[in-house]
């Protein structure tokens, strides 16, 4: 989950961009009218609308709706996702997520408002919003129907957790991926620690650790989208989809709109370089590589590392080692206790929140200051298993 980082967010810092953008129905032919008579169309929102429902036939479609935070999901956006596809998970043959406007699909999660709460009340309303984030990404992951998520747009933190863990997923040349969390002294949660370390080689620790940003197609070619289709073709592509007989169609429905690809992976040329310094065993190790390696592009990522929360990057490397060898349920329970530890108001969480989303003076304080500062005996403490009563406990039954 990341926050409300609204906006383009940059491995080295973060700057806002509100947008207004209007909402439009998903849009269909007078063809798919004709043919779908019998729709049962609903749409069940809040006052303020964050979350629109559709059952188009035997089809489900899932609309964030808060164009002007890029769509950040709050509290009450995970309560309503989840029950939708509980609900569906039974009845329908399909489900649809995608999100308002063309400039995201979901920039991450509220935590600015986290943070702004002070006293007892910040701490349980943190711990209730990632246990329930958390309970949604585990039931994305084993959902029984096609999950399709058309991540057009800005997809972080959050937004990941929204569609990476489903079976497919969209990606458009506009979609611009990231999982920044070690610059708001967090960590790349929301599942970041099982889908990380099953991209190729290490590229997920580079992606953890440095927020890179990727875009468009190289969403595709990095393995966290499944397929690529030019944006102008998404309303089709709905379309058939919603139009398809049987659940097996989409396979062959995605494959025929994903256009012939000519690119070569933004990374491919420093492919080799990523897996000398991020195979590293350590932080330290990673950086002392890099510094041998000497290259621009190996000093920018020096300067991009020092900058971050030097306890976020510990516990990121070692969360993901630990996570290349977990189900997704023991992940996300992992998570949960980091993120559980990491909600203190003195934390390096509260911090970043404030200086890169509240104060945004740029200028975070880390404490442990230095990676030396962060002991084997601090890690332990983070990662240690927390009280039975306060554990987040997935499973077949697990429910909000």
């Amino acid at each position: 989950m990341i926050a409300s980082i609204t906006g383009k967010l940059h491995c080295t810092g973060v700057s806002a961009l509100v947008t207004r953008t209007t909402f439009r129905w998903l849009s269909t032919s007078a063809s798919v009218k004709t043919s779908l008579k019998d729709t049962k169309e609903t749409a069940q929102a809040d006052m303020d609308d964050d979350i629109l429902t559709k059952e188009i036939g035997d089809s489900g479609v899932i609309i964030l709706n808060r164009p002007k935070t890029l769509n950040v999901l709050n509290m009450p956006m995970v309560q309503k996702i989840y029950t939708a596809l509980k609900t569906w998970e039974s009845s329908k043959k399909l489900v649809i997520i995608e999100g308002t406007g063309e400039k995201a699909f979901c920039a991450g999660g509220d935590v600015k408002a986290l943070v702004t709460i002070s006293g007892p009340k910040s701490t349980t309303l943190g711990e209730e919003f990632f246990k329930r984030e958390y309970t949604l990404n585990h039931l994305i992951g084993t959902y029984k129907k096609p999950y399709i998520a058309l991540i057009n747009g800005i997809t972080m933190g959050g937004g990941a957790g929204l569609s990476v863990h489903g079976k497919y997923r969209i990606a458009t040349e506009k979609t611009l991926f990231a999982m920044p969390e070690t610059a708001i002294g967090l960590f790349p949660d929301v599942g970041g620690t099982y889908f990380l370390p099953r991209l190729k080689g290490h590229l997920g620790t580079y992606l953890g650790l440095t927020g890179f940003r990727l875009k468009g197609v190289d969403v595709l070619l990095a393995g966290i989208a499944t397929h690529f289709v030019p944006s102008e073709k998404l309303t089709d592509l709905k379309r058939d989809l919603l139009m398809s007989q049987d659940d097996r169609d989409v396979e062959k429905i995605l494959n025929k709109y994903q256009p012939k690809l000519n690119h070569e992976f933004v990374l491919a040329p420093r492919i080799s370089q990523i897996e000398q310094c991020f195979s590293a065993p350590s932080v330290e190790e990673i950086i002392e590589r890099l510094r041998k390696d000497n290259s621009e592009w190996a000093q920018k990522n020096v300067e991009v590392l020092l900058k971050m929360s030097p306890s976020s990057l510990k516990i990121t490397k070692k969360a993901i080692d630990e996570g290349s060898k977990k189900s997704l349920a023991e992940c996300l329970e992992m998570e949960y206790r980091l993120a559980y530890t990491a909600l203190g108001e003195e934390s390096d969480f509260h911090e970043g929140v404030r200086a890169l989303l509240i104060d945004k003076d740029q200028k975070p304080v880390w404490k442990p200051a230095t990676l030396k500062d962060v002991t084997n005996e601090y890690l332990n403490r983070r990662f240690a298993i927390l009280p039975a009563e306060k554990e987040l406990k997935l499973g077949c039954n697990s429910k909000l």
